[in-house]
């Protein structure tokens, strides 16, 4: 069976709520009968995300608004 896990890409300064973010993917293990297969990143979030989605404007793509602004590709 695959092993799901979370796990901790880096945390980030969050310049648009002002916190220091954590942000995460979800890696999926494969199964021991198929030793071969490398991990996937099924998903990813931030641990501001809710705060993000209560603000009026999109904010990035960790926070699942805009998918076009990722934060770690301008840093």
């Amino acid at each position: 069976m695959a092993t799901v896990l979370w796990r901790p890409v880096r945390t980030k300064l969050c310049d648009r709520v002002g916190k220091i973010a954590s942000l995460e993917v979800q890696v999926v293990y494969p199964a021991e009968n198929l030793p071969d297969q490398p991990p996937r990143v099924r998903s990813r979030r931030c641990s501001l995300a809710l705060q993000c989605n209560l603000l009026d404007q999109p904010t990035c793509c960790w926070a699942g608004t805009q998918p076009e602004y990722d934060p770690l590709r301008n840093s």
